[in-house]
């Protein structure tokens, strides 16, 4: 893979899968690295003063992706310092755990605009530069849950198959422009969502899935760059499950 002259710009990039989503494509040679964040400043910060130290061009930006205003101002930035995006992956994303009758309004807006409206946005922002230049690549971020659902986690499941249905309807829109957009579902990841689980649960996972192991941000981060590069020119609108044979 080889990203020489790309510009990759990576929502929710501060930490877990994000982060080592930045650090791939950086080994793989991009040109130039957004790393788009929320909360997590210090994270972020200490990434981009890595990614520079390596001799990557960064930029850590601060956007809610709920924001419309807060979207364009970060892809505003980052064309500013680098250039059009060549390649977006909408990785920022929520969770939640609760039974669906104690899933308020607030609780089941705030998943569909993290998970849903925020992919939109940023896809909104990319797109004009991509379809002009008749190249680009997004790569959308689901979950095996997005694919066959899970109890108690209802608002959540449904935010994630709606990103599998953006991903597909997407790629057909812009497949006459050369634009390219997949999805990654990943299946039980070792990161920060899942320190939350108990160990004995986290075991247990691990033996439920037919590698015997949980899965590793790397993991995910690799794949996004494969569907991200030349190698995956003829493919679009595909869902990629990474998650050890949890779900065939």
């Amino acid at each position: 893979m080889d990203f020489r002259g790309k510009t990759v710009l990576i929502t929710g990039a501060s930490r877990g899968i994000g982060a080592e989503c930045a650090l791939e494509f950086a080994r793989n040679g991009a040109s130039a690295i957004v790393i788009g964040y929320h909360k997590s400043e210090r994270q972020a910060l200490d990434l981009e003063a890595r990614l520079r130290d390596a001799g990557v061009n960064a930029l850590a930006l601060r956007a809610d992706i709920r924001s419309a205003r807060q979207v364009e101002s970060m892809f505003q930035k980052a064309n500013a310092a680098f250039g059009p995006v060549h390649i977006l992956v909408n990785n920022a994303g929520i969770s939640g755990f609760s039974l669906f009758t104690d899933i308020s309004e607030n609780m089941w807006d705030d998943m569909m605009d993290t998970n849903c409206k925020g992919m939109y946005l940023c896809c909104k922002e990319a797109l004009p530069h991509m379809i002009s230049d008749k190249d680009g690549a997004i790569v959308n971020i689901s979950s095996i849950w997005g694919q066959v659902g899970a109890s108690c986690e209802v608002h959540y499941s449904a935010s994630k198959a709606a990103v599998i249905g953006l991903t597909k309807a997407l790629a057909k829109e812009l497949g006459p422009s050369r634009v390219r957009v997949n999805c990654v579902a990943p299946g039980v990841i070792q990161t920060d969502m899942l320190a939350a689980v108990a160990e004995d649960v986290q075991r247990e996972l691990a033996e439920e899935t037919p590698l015997m192991r949980l899965g590793t941000a790397e993991d995910i981060a690799k794949a996004v760059c494969f569907l991200c590069s030349g190698e995956a020119g003829f493919i679009t609108g595909q869902v990629l499950g990474v998650n050890g044979g949890f779900v065939i």
